[in-house]
């Protein structure tokens, strides 16, 4: 039930930004993320934390700057031992200074994932990411007769992919079945971070 429970709230937790018309768009949109993603591996007292405008961006040693986004600037605070509360109540020259001060001095390196100039994840060097991308080719693959259901009454399609995560719903049009007077269609639903919520 807790299953159900789930697929139930994507439908209507997602913004719009975040909602895909077909399977093919939200397939080409993950390999578009993927493969304009780049994996960068630094030791993360070697992450320089500066300003640039309101907000802080990222300086890596021979790589471009990154800016974070909320996901990747939340992860950014829990591996500097800093509440993100706390850092967004400070200005960003001094937020900036409390994460370079905190950053933890390791031989282990951080992987950071980055697309175009949007720091994605920060993780330590056990992580193993599935790319959405990937996912998704393996459902075309093994279930191609099955599609997502129809649109709800907030233009929710049960496609979607967002700043943390990718989720489908699906199910098969044709195996359709009755339970106490109603229609029911068998389904499945998958859910994925390639950024590691």
């Amino acid at each position: 039930m807790v299953e159900l429970k789930r697929a139930h709230d994507e439908l209507f937790r997602r913004t719009a930004d975040e909602c895909f018309e077909t399977f093919d768009d939200l397939y080409e949109h993950c390999c578009q993320e993927r493969d304009a993603s780049r994996d960068c591996w630094q030791l993360p007292q070697k992450l320089e934390p500066h300003v640039s405008g309101n907000s802080i961006q990222l300086s890596i040693e021979g790589e471009e700057d990154v800016g974070l986004n909320d996901w990747s600037f939340s992860q950014l605070c829990r591996l500097s031992g800093v509440s993100k509360e706390t850092l967004n109540r400070l200005s960003p020259e001094t937020a900036s200074k409390v994460v370079l001060e905190t950053l933890p001095r390791s031989q282990k390196p951080v992987q950071l994932l980055s697309t175009g100039s949007t720091a994605r994840s920060l993780h330590g060097v056990s992580y193993t990411r599935l790319w959405n991308a990937d996912l998704l080719k393996i459902v075309q693959e093994t279930a191609a007769d099955f599609r997502p259901p129809q649109k709800s009454f907030s233009g929710g399609t049960g496609l979607y992919c967002g700043e943390q995560d990718m989720f489908a719903f699906l199910i098969d049009p044709m195996g359709w079945c009755e339970v106490d007077g109603e229609a029911f269609a068998p389904g499945f639903f998958i859910w994925n971070s390639e950024v590691g919520r």
